[in-house]
C-alpha cells in the first residue's frame, strides 16, 4: 500500500506529509502530450535571479532519434503554470541532447547540451549557449568540448577561488547498451578573468565511469560520486563509483566503488546552505526504482538518513536536484520510459524525519 501511495502521489500531485515535520510534493511537469515529441530525457532545472523556475530537456521521438532538439520552459515566480516548451537548440545536420541550465553568481545564465555526431553517444561533443537576460534571449552555439565521446550531465559548481567547475565525461564504447571501461569522468575549470575553459582532472576506475556530480567541502577537499561503466543488466556488485580531489579538483583519486548501490543511472550530489550533503539515486543494483534521498551531516562520512522520493514499479531516473533561495530542495526527473518530467519539492526535516538507516 505504502508504494501504491508512492506512486499515486506523483501522478496525482498530492502533497505528502510525515507526522514529525517536513513534507514534500510532487508533480507531473510534462508528459507525451505535449508536442515536442513522446521522448522527454533527462530534465534539468534551475532558479533564476527573477525568481522563476527554468526547465530544460531534449525532446523527440526517441533517444536516437535524429530530429532531437534542447527545449527549454518556464514557470514564473508564484505561478503553477509552465509555459510551452519551445527550442533553445537544433541542428539540422545533428541530434541534440542532454540540456544543462545554470545561471552563474553575475547573472548569466549558461545552457550546456549534447550533440551527437554519429549512431553513439560515443560520438558526441558539447556545445554551449549564455543568456544575459534571464534566459529570454540565447547567443549562437559555440563548441565547449572538441574531443569525441564528450558529453555533459550535471550542472556546473562555483568554487572558493571564483572559477566555475563543471562536470563533464568521456564516454567510450560505440555501444548503445554498454558502458566502454575506458569512460571516464573530468571537469572544465571557467576562469571568468579571463573567460576561458581548460579541463581539470580526470577520474579513472576499473570499469569505467560517466556523468560525475561534485561538491565542493572546502578550498582544496572536493568529492565526486559517478555512475559506473559496464552494461544495464542486473548486478550483484553494481555501485556509484567515488573519487577525491585534494588540490581543489585538479586532480582527482582513482574511482573506487562506494557503498551506494548503482543500476547504471544518474545520480546528483549537493551540498546544503546547513552544511548537510544530500545525494539523489537509484537505491537498487538493478532497476531505476526506488528514487532515493540520503544526507550525511559529517562530510560523506556517515548517511545517518535516507527516504524513497518515489518507488514501486517504473522508471524514475536521471535526478538534478538545487537547492532554491527559500531553502527548499528542488528534484526533478523522468519516468514512463522517459517520457514524463516530475518535480517534486521538499526540506531536509523531510529526509531526517524518515526512518533511519541501519
Amino acid at each position: 500500500m505504502r508504494r501504491r501511495a508512492a506512486w499515486l502521489s506523483c501522478v496525482l500531485g498530492l502533497v505528502v506529509s510525515s507526522a514529525g515535520g517536513g513534507e514534500m510534493t510532487l508533480h507531473r511537469v510534462f508528459g507525451p502530450e505535449v508536442p515536442t515529441g513522446p521522448y522527454k530525457h533527462p530534465a534539468c532545472m534551475t532558479e533564476l535571479a527573477s525568481g522563476d523556475l527554468y526547465l530544460v530537456y531534449y525532446g523527440g521521438e526517441g533517444e536516437y532519434a535524429n530530429d532531437t532538439a534542447v527545449f527549454g520552459s518556464r514557470r514564473k515566480k508564484g505561478a503553477a503554470e509552465w509555459s510551452a516548451p519551445k527550442a533553445l537548440a537544433r541542428d539540422p545536420f545533428h541530434s541534440l541532447g542532454n540540456g544543462v541550465i545554470w545561471q552563474d553568481p553575475t547573472g548569466r545564465v549558461w545552457l550546456f547540451y549534447v550533440v551527437r555526431f554519429g549512431a553513439t553517444w560515443s560520438s558526441s561533443r558539447i556545445q554551449v549557449k549564455v543568456s544575459n537576460d534571464d534566459a529570454n534571449t540565447w547567443s549562437d552555439a559555440s563548441l565547449l568540448a572538441l574531443e569525441e565521446g564528450m558529453m555533459v550531465r550535471n550542472r556546473p559548481i562555483v568554487l572558493s577561488d571564483g572559477d566555475y567547475l563543471l562536470p563533464v565525461y568521456k564516454e567510450t564504447g560505440n555501444d548503445p547498451e554498454f558502458v566502454g571501461p575506458d569512460s571516464t569522468s573530468l571537469f572544465l575549470r571557467y576562469h571568468p578573468a579571463t573567460n576561458r575553459w581548460a579541463e581539470s582532472g580526470r577520474i579513472r576506475s576499473a570499469r569505467g565511469n560517466i556523468q560525475p556530480a561534485v561538491v565542493a567541502l572546502d578550498d582544496k577537499a572536493l568529492i565526486a560520486y559517478c555512475r559506473r561503466g559496464g552494461g544495464y543488466d542486473p548486478k550483484e556488485k553494481g555501485y556509484l563509483v567515488r573519487s577525491e580531489s585534494h588540490d581543489g579538483g585538479r586532480t582527482w583519486s582513482e574511482g573506487r566503488d562506494s557503498p551506494f548501490p548503482n543500476p547504471n543511472a544518474a545520480v546528483d550530489f549537493l551540498k546544503l546552505r546547513s552544511g548537510n550533503l544530500l545525494l539523489v539515486y537509484n537505491d537498487s543494483m538493478s532497476a531505476r526504482s526506488p528514487l532515493t534521498v540520503a544526507l550525511s551531516p559529517d562530510h560523506d562520512r556517515t548517511w545517518p538518513a535516507k527516504r524513497n522520493v518515489v518507488e514501486g514499479p517504473g522508471d524514475f531516473a536521471y535526478p538534478t536536484a538545487f537547492q532554491a533561495r527559500d531553502s527548499s530542495i528542488h528534484v526533478v526527473f523522468t519516468s514512463d520510459r522517459r517520457t514524463v518530467i516530475n518535480h517534486a519539492v521538499f526540506d531536509e526535516t523531510w529526509v531526517v524525519t524518515a526512518r533511519k538507516n541501519p
